[in-house]
């Protein structure tokens, strides 16, 4: 149990494997990073879908009430200053970190077969781009309670829902009904259970033939964009939409694509 890593054809498989509700332990985030920068590095797979084993849950968090892992508070503040390393990845504070700071310009769907909260919403929301959920799969984000807030800032979630929306969400770590998420637009759809993956994998792989350097040249503009000002933005977009025309050319893949023009 834990993470598995699958690929079929273009598209890879990212799947929570732990238990009942997938709940995440040390060595676990260490596995997800190790299987996110194969992911990133690998140009056979064009994009991925991350989803939660069994029908229970996608993702209840961390598992805060297993002890395995803790240090003592002084090697904890430690390992606070200083990269994770590959003897510590049992303990926490741990890969989570470095797992949330992959700069990623490859797309992951997120099938969310389930409740998700804690971890598991942090990395729904940053790891995937596109999301496809279960009626019973609603948002928790519950640590203000227990004395571990932040989830506001490291899932950035004034960006992606309205700024009391997230206040909502982060100060009363009430849950968000999957109907909610998709009228906040953290959820694009959602369907029923048997038709979840289908779905994701139909989307996959309509990504998945399009030009992948198209695809990540549209995910860097989009995501640097979002913190550039105006013309900022406007010169990034100009040199890799040209870079991008050029590579396709040099490599014969642009007369091939429909409607091909200069």
């Amino acid at each position: 149990m834990g993470i598995k890593y699958e690929k079929k054809g273009r598209v890879a498989t990212f799947t929570l494997d732990n238990g009942k509700v997938n709940a995440f332990t040390p060595e676990m985030h260490k596995e997800l990073y190790d299987a996110v920068k194969e992911f990133c590095a690998d140009r056979s797979v064009h994009v991925g879908i991350l989803t939660g084993a069994g029908n229970r849950a996608f993702c209840a968090g961390d598992d805060i009430k297993n002890p395995h892992g803790h240090q003592a508070p002084a090697d904890a503040m430690a390992a606070h200053f200083f990269p994770s390393t590959e003897e510590e990845a049992h303990l926490r504070p741990g890969w989570e970190r470095e797992l949330k700071a992959i700069e990623r310009f490859k797309p992951i769907i997120g099938a969310i077969n389930g409740p998700v909260v804690g971890m598991g919403a942090i990395y729904m929301l940053n790891l995937t781009d596109i999301r496809i959920a279960t009626p019973n799969a609603f948002i928790g984000l519950p640590e203000i309670a227990y004395g571990m807030a932040g989830a506001g800032g490291s899932t950035q979630l004034a960006r992606q829902v309205p700024p009391a929306v997230a206040m909502w969400m982060v100060l009363l770590g009430e849950n968000m009904p999957a109907e909610d998420a998709l009228k906040h637009d953290l959820y694009n759809e959602v369907v029923a259970p048997d038709a979840l993956m289908p779905r994701a994998m139909e989307l996959a792989d309509r990504i998945a033939g399009l030009p992948p350097i198209s695809v990540r040249v549209e995910m860097e503009v989009t995501k640097r964009a979002a913190e550039m000002s105006r013309s900022e933005a406007l010169s990034l977009t100009s040199h890799l939409y040209r870079l991008q025309r050029a590579a396709l050319t040099a490599t014969g893949e642009y007369n091939s694509l429909p409607l091909a023009k200069d």
